[in-house]
């Protein structure tokens, strides 16, 4: 049985799950940035980005890969 919790708070699921650390929340933080700067995002771009919008990024990464094509195109024609 869990440490301090009795049969009751057990059977309430709200009460015996995990809580979230703020370690835990930095790491994944830490990996998503890491994701975007393999995707081929400039470093400098994803450390001005607030996590919400990190995570709005990875939902679709082919687009941004199609998008950062497009710009270094653009520039090379330009």
């Amino acid at each position: 049985m869990a440490k301090g919790l009795t049969q009751r708070e057990l059977y309430n699921k709200n009460r015996a799950r995990p809580k979230k650390s703020p370690a835990e929340r930095r790491k994944r933080e830490r990996v998503q940035r890491r994701r975007l700067v393999a995707l081929g995002v400039p470093e400098q771009i994803v450390q001005q980005l607030d996590p919400v919008t990190v995570r709005r990024l990875l939902r679709h990464p082919k687009k941004i890969q199609q998008r950062l094509r497009a710009q270094v195109s653009a520039t090379a024609a330009g």
